[in-house]
């Protein structure tokens, strides 16, 4: 039976509560909201400039705003002064009309300004934002997405980066606008009367109270909000990309109740959340409303005794009103800071999770040489000096530059593909060892066969060997150099894979096959395709090679997907192979063709094959036989048969009757 997972003592990956969102208690704050906030703000270091533009445009936009109920209440005077005495001066109302109307369309000029500019500023952090984190899920070793789903990574990605970007938005030009409201109007008010302005101050501290109290119960809330809609992505990605097994296994019912355990979640802190933000607006309101109550009849109070003009009274009432929606405009964007704050800590949780070790040095290191070598290039040999490493990428920067130039050239044949193990242990958890003892000596050209039951460590010697994961001891070489002190880059493109699990972009059949080599001509890809005995089948789909493979590679069968990563294996022309399972998916006739096109394909290549069908590697140059994570037996197909050992029992099972 074909070995889908290893059964490998490896953390499953954990849909729905996983990895550290499994840890969360319900109601739990941002751990550091201060923190990072100030963090995410960060990023708008580099705009300064912009900052200072949406600053100006703020404040031009508001002044203008904020003095227009005065030049009202100068209109309204000038009208109430021609009813009561000789007649209204019609010259010098229009003249302020004209004066308002350009004020008005100022203010919203200036706040266009503003908004486009703060537009164009958070579009890029949230561009670098997003950057940062695909770079950033590139660098994460594989232990990461063991326990965190991919629903979660899909939150975070799609769903918090919104929630950071409508903050950007619109809450910072908001903050500043209603900043420079509060203080104008203020100003104004203070101007028209001492004693109204007093009054009207009694809404701040209520406010204030108010949004304190809120905020406290919300953001816990807005937290388990982010949290559990990572869940429910992370279940219905899950349940999507396996509906068929859900299906074949009649499990609809329990993952619709599993769903239902985490909408309900999700319900319950969305609803509260909103709701106890949604209080915000109509508290204030009402406060503001009686602060406008008392200013009415105080206002009255000074006009009857001649304190103040109806026009100064209608336009205090206006700064009032105006007063207010300041005032919920930061009720508001307190709330929001809840919501963004969640949301950014996730994401800053992603940025710094351990990443990869790095090839060479240490992760600090400054030197810009050795950076590029860590990513790029050719590994350190025995005493070799950062000198001769220099020389060593200057020259490879130039193999490069030539290969590009003319595709006759190849400089894989610097490596002979030797590859050795020497006494590899390694757990996927601690004190849980799947390889304790593993030591073997693999010659250049050699086809090496590992075959076992289910769990015995295959495929994971496959991913030791890329690098996948670091070795909790032993250490691995290629050409005598140990893959540690390699960079990720250069080793893994010494290797060809073709795996049990087929992946195939969503692009047409000609891409990915040239995924290997995005230099190679259609030529290239075609001669693949036949080495591949894939040709023919190719050129009955509709487009041919420019057939458009969906989403979830439907649209062609498991076998044809197969062949098709076979040849995109071939296309890459690596000098070490490895194929797990790589027949699995075909019928038999289509596997002996399939063997024939990889006996060529293996020729003068370092090959290793994960095969259950044993009759697949009868002609492999050796074959190791492992059982919990142990060599048990080796030798050739021969040889291991005449033994009548672990081999030849699980040979013999496969064609007893």
């Amino acid at each position: 039976m074909a070995d889908v997972n290893e059964e490998r003592k490896e953390p499953p990956k954990q849909h729905g509560p996983a990895g550290r969102a499994a840890r969360m208690m319900p109601g739990e704050k941002a751990r550091d909201f201060k923190g990072t906030i100030l963090t995410l703000f960060g990023y708008l270091r580099p705009y300064k400039w912009q900052f200072v533009v949406v600053a100006a445009m703020s404040l031009l936009s508001t002044v203008f705003a904020i003095v227009s109920p005065t030049v009202l209440g100068m209109a309204t005077d000038t009208v109430v002064k021609g009813v009561m005495g000789d007649g209204v001066d019609y010259h010098a109302l229009l003249v302020i009309i004209l004066v308002l109307v350009g004020m008005y369309l100022l203010s919203w000029l200036f706040g266009a300004i503003q908004s486009w500019v703060m537009a164009i500023v958070s579009q890029k952090v949230i561009y670098t934002l997003r950057d940062r984190m695909s770079r950033k899920l590139d660098r994460l070793p594989l232990k990461y997405f063991d326990r965190v789903s991919y629903g979660d990574v899909q939150s975070r990605m799609i769903n918090d980066i919104e929630t950071i970007n409508q903050t950007l938005t619109a809450s910072i030009t908001q903050m500043i606008t209603a900043l420079i409201t509060l203080i104008g109007i203020l100003v104004m008010m203070l101007r028209i009367s001492l004693i109204m302005t007093l009054a009207a101050m009694v809404v701040i501290p209520a406010s204030m109270l108010i949004i304190r109290l809120v905020v406290s119960r919300s953001q816990g809330h807005f937290k388990n909000q982010q949290k559990y809609l990572g869940m429910v992505n992370g279940h219905v990605e899950e349940m999507f990309s396996g509906h068929d097994i859900v299906k074949a296994f009649n499990r609809e019912e329990i993952s619709e109740a599993r769903f239902n355990e985490y909408n309900d979640k999700l319900y319950e802190s969305a609803w509260k959340s909103q709701f106890l933000s949604g209080l915000m607006m109509p508290l204030t309101m009402l406060i503001g409303n009686m602060a406008y109550v008392m200013v009415c009849f105080l206002g009255g109070y000074l006009a009857i005794n001649g304190k103040v003009s109806i026009g100064q009274i209608q336009a205090f009432i206006q700064y009032v009103r105006s007063f207010n929606q300041p005032v919920q405009q930061v009720a508001n964007i307190a709330n929001q800071l809840q919501s963004t704050a969640a949301a950014a800590e996730r994401i800053f949780e992603l940025l710094d999770e351990e990443e990869e070790k790095a090839a060479f040095g240490t992760e600090d290191d400054s030197s810009p040489i050795k950076a590029r070598m860590a990513k790029d290039a050719k590994p350190l040999r025995g005493n070799e000096t950062l000198w001769s490493a220099t020389l060593a990428y200057m020259l490879e920067s130039v193999k490069e530059v030539i290969r590009k130039e003319s595709l006759k050239y190849d400089f894989t044949e610097d490596v002979d593909g030797d590859v050795a193990f020497e006494h590899v242990q390694f757990g996927y958890n601690p004190g849980e060892p799947v390889i304790t003892d593993f030591s073997f000596e693999a010659r250049a050209g050699q086809r090496v066969a590992i075959v076992g039951p289910t769990g015995a460590g295959k495929t994971t010697l496959v991913k030791l060997l890329m690098r996948y994961y670091e070795l909790d001891g032993g250490r691995i070489l290629v050409d005598g150099v140990n893959i540690k002190s390699m960079s990720r880059h250069e080793l893994r493109s010494k290797f060809g894979m073709v795996l049990q699990d087929t992946w195939l972009s969503s692009s047409s059949i000609r891409e990915n096959i040239r995924y290997g080599k995005t230099d190679a001509t259609d030529e290239e890809v075609e001669a693949a395709a036949k080495a591949a005995h894939v040709d023919h089948f190719i050129r009955t789909l509709p487009g041919g090679y420019d057939m458009e493979i969906n989403e979830e590679a439907t649209n062609i069968s498991a076998g044809q997907k197969q062949l098709l990563t076979i040849a995109r294996a071939i296309l890459a022309g690596a000098p070490i192979l490895i194929l797990d399972e790589a027949t699995s998916s075909v019928d038999t006739r289509t596997e002996r063709i399939i063997q024939k096109a990889m006996a060529n394909l293996m020729e003068n290549r370092t090959s290793f094959i994960i095969a259950h069908r044993l009759s697949t590697i009868k002609d492999a140059d050796h074959i190791l036989v492992l059982d919990h994570g142990d060599i048990v037996e080796q030798g050739n197909h021969e040889e291991l048969l005449a033994r009548g050992g672990f081999y030849a029992k699980l040979y013999n099972s496969q064609f007893a009757e």
